[in-house]
């Protein structure tokens, strides 16, 4: 098998249990890291918030902890952080920018309507984002070595693997609004999860009891479990698997289609590779 690259890691899309993409923001009380070169119309709302190089942020950054923002970002609103605040050089705020604790800032930052910042104030180029959020993963997984980043986020949501605090991952050159949700290649969605839009992927899987307000489509295999409702079409150039206790409320389309007789399907089927019908548990 041909070894993928080592930084694959950053195509990897994670949306933790309990994610909630709302009306203006994407909600978690988990750490949200975002690559570089994204396109957000969305505000961001979590514990740590990491946004990498040339990102673009519609709305705003809340974080109840560190906000790390790259250089050259775009941000649409206020950026506050609850704990210290790291922000890249040539970093445009078209709002407030409010921390509780310190503050690094580096050049040619615009602020539209001003800082606030309790704690010392440094003016600096802070540790590129790119380079700050690979230590961080390799931190957070208990690490030494940056090609094990990508299996170790394959099997995030495994039973095998142990249980760790993942944090919410938009990979590079994503795009995000209120009618798409694009990403380069694997999406994994968490348990409990409440997401609006059309859902574009390389694959998709989506965990128990998650609800997409759209359509999921990816270049291979689609996946949804027990409770999981998606108020949409299903589109897959490979697998489709529907699980016991999902339910599709669209069109199913697919090369094949592997359908426990629990599931539901309220629309039609295309599977011109054949499917399959899975009983039991």
């Amino acid at each position: 098998m041909k070894e993928r690259s080592v930084k694959n890691w950053h195509k990897h899309c994670l949306l933790p249990d309990g994610t909630e993409m709302q009306e203006h923001s994407i909600k978690t009380d988990r750490n949200i890291v975002v690559g570089e070169f994204c396109q957000i119309e969305y505000g961001l709302r979590g514990a740590d918030v990491y946004v990498g190089e040339s990102s673009k942020i519609r709305e705003y950054v809340w974080a109840s902890g560190d906000v790390r923002i790259g250089n050259w970002c775009e941000v649409g609103g206020d950026v506050i952080a609850k704990q210290d605040a790291y922000i890249g050089e040539g970093v445009h705020i078209a709002g407030r920018l409010i921390v509780s604790g310190a503050l690094d800032i580096g050049e040619k930052v615009e602020i539209k309507e001003g800082f606030e910042a309790k704690g010392d104030v440094e003016i600096r180029n802070p540790m590129p984002v790119f380079m700050f959020i690979i230590i961080y993963l390799m931190t957070l997984l208990r690490i030494e070595n940056e090609k094990e980043l990508d299996r170790i986020i394959d099997d995030l949501f495994s039973e095998e693997e142990e249980k760790r605090e993942i944090p919410l991952m938009i990979p590079a050159r994503s795009k995000l609004n209120l009618k798409l949700f694009a990403v380069p290649s694997t999406m994994k969605i968490g348990k409990g999860c409440r997401l609006h839009g059309n859902i574009r992927a390389g694959s998709i899987d989506v965990q128990q009891n998650s609800v997409i307000f759209g359509s999921l489509r990816a270049k291979n295999r689609i996946t949804v479990v027990d409770g999981v409702t998606v108020h949409g079409d299903v589109e897959s150039g490979s697998t489709v698997y529907v699980k016991k206790g999902a339910h599709i409320l669209g069109d199913v389309i697919a090369k094949s289609i592997v359908l426990h007789e629990d599931a539901k399907i309220d629309g039609t089927i295309e599977a011109p590779h054949g499917m399959q019908i899975v009983r039991g548990s």
